[in-house]
């Protein structure tokens, strides 16, 4: 299951014209609001100075989720992050708020914090949603899907993998989690220079074995603690972003400061091909190796693309053609889980008003058509 967080072919189907037409607020000055950009002025100040707000405040302030993630039942986790918008310090609200299949809110929360607190992030997993652990390894926890609060264990004794296991961050120390049994721990079998990380869907860990001072580097999988294969990065390259599902693995292939294509395997790494072309302007994505966006669809197809910037969908899972996607309006971020895809539409920084269709957008058709998510009522 994904996570989304900010940081369709050549039309947009009738569907975005009119979820937008419904949605949209009017325009105002800075950005588009509700009109009445003083009332939201005071209303985002009373809320990220609440010492106990009320998640529906927290959520009318901030307008766009900072986060979903689906369980596997089909219920959503967004969660609302309100910062202090005249400084990156003092006051600030979050909230979360699960959806059921059904649409209706089943649970929700929001508590006071601080502006310099990183937000929380979760993975959906079976039995609800994971939160991803912060520095180190504290705050581990699972949300049901009705919203009770379980505890994780988080243990340095490595992990051999399994199916649906799924990694929770490549950070160190890197974590993976075993669904509905726990525990969360570091995979087994690493290499030494492991750098970046992928977990798939059948429980095979592919790390790039690349020493930070030097080029080249190796992809390896393995699964239960057992090394299955490796594949040399083609010169003149260096590894970046690694993602693995549905049959495909794909490593970015930077050259300098810029990425210029990725390596790729359709069958679990028994063969690999390169792509620096296939229909992706590689040089005009600007933003460097660490803004990419590469995440692979349930199907073997590859979504690539820069956060905040254009995004590319590949016409099949041979990963050989891909297509810019046409969104209805500019996404902070994109993201996908199963084949479903989730564009958040929000300011780059804090502010009182709103952007023009700021919410979560989904698209179930690779995004030919988009349609604009509407909040759950409150409880």
């Amino acid at each position: 299951m994904g996570w989304l967080g900010k940081r369709g072919w050549r039309t947009v189907g009738f569907l975005v014209a009119a979820s937008a037409a419904l949605a949209l607020p009017a325009c105002g000055p800075g950005g588009f609001d509700d009109g009445q950009s003083g009332d939201r002025e005071a209303k985002y100040k009373r809320v990220i100075e609440d010492a106990h707000p009320r998640p529906a405040d927290v959520i009318e302030a901030v307008g766009a989720p900072d986060g979903v993630a689906r369980s596997g039942d089909g219920s959503l986790l967004l969660t609302y992050e309100a910062d202090n918008v005249e400084d990156d310090e003092g006051p600030a609200a979050s909230a979360w708020r699960i959806v059921g299949p059904d649409g209706r809110t089943v649970a929700e929360h929001a508590e006071h914090t601080d502006a310099e607190a990183p937000p929380a992030a979760f993975a959906g997993v079976r039995e609800g949603f994971v939160r991803v652990p912060g520095e180190g390894t504290e705050n581990a926890y699972v949300l049901d899907v009705r919203g009770k609060r379980h505890q994780v264990v988080v243990t340095a004794t490595p992990l051999r993998t399994r199916s649906g296991d799924i990694l929770l961050t490549e950070r160190e120390p890197a974590l993976v989690y075993r669904p509905a049994t726990g525990p969360a721990a570091p995979p087994a079998g690493l290499p030494d220079d492991a750098v970046r990380l992928a977990v798939d869907e059948q429980g095979t860990v592919w790390s790039l074995d690349q020493p930070l001072t030097e080029s080249g580097g190796r992809v390896v999988w393995q699964r239960d603690g057992r090394t299955l294969g490796s594949k040399a990065v083609p010169e003149p390259y260096t590894g970046g972003v690694l993602a693995a599902r549905g049959g495909t693995a794909a490593l970015a292939l930077s050259r300098g400061e810029g990425v210029r294509g990725l390596l790729v395997t359709l069958d679990g790494g028994g063969h690999w091909k390169t792509v620096l072309d296939g229909g992706i302007p590689w040089r005009d994505l600007t933003g460097g190796p660490d803004w990419l966006v590469l995440k692979p669809l349930t199907d073997g197809r590859l979504l690539v693309g820069e956060e905040g910037g254009r995004h590319w969908l590949a016409d099949d899972r041979t990963n050989s053609a891909f297509h810019e996607l046409e969104t209805p309006a500019a996404f902070t971020s994109l993201t996908v889980d199963g084949t479903t895809l989730y564009g958040i539409a929000d300011a780059t920084t804090a502010t009182y008003d709103l952007v023009k269709g700021e919410g979560l957008w989904i698209s179930r058709d690779g995004g030919r058509a988009w349609r604009q998510y509407e909040p759950a009522q409150a409880l």
